[in-house]
């Protein structure tokens, strides 16, 4: 899936770019890795989520037990 840089990742591109003395295709290759990196932890994190919205399933008397902790 091809997304177009924002402009605002764009200047932050160059930044890095002008700033670090990297080569313009080490930056883009670092940047796409961490965009990568990014874009997995995003679907973990969905995936977490639509885990938790998931009614737990309790038994009749687990619902009314009330449990002590030492």
């Amino acid at each position: 899936m091809a997304v177009t840089p924002t402009e605002e990742f764009r200047r932050e591109a160059v930044k890095i770019a002008l700033s670090s003395g990297l080569s313009r295709t080490r930056v883009a290759a670092d940047l796409v890795r961490k965009n990568e990196r990014l874009r997995l932890e995003n679907r973990v994190l969905r995936e977490e989520r639509e885990i938790l919205k998931k009614p737990r399933s309790f038994s009749r008397a687990q619902r009314h037990e009330v449990r002590l902790h030492p």
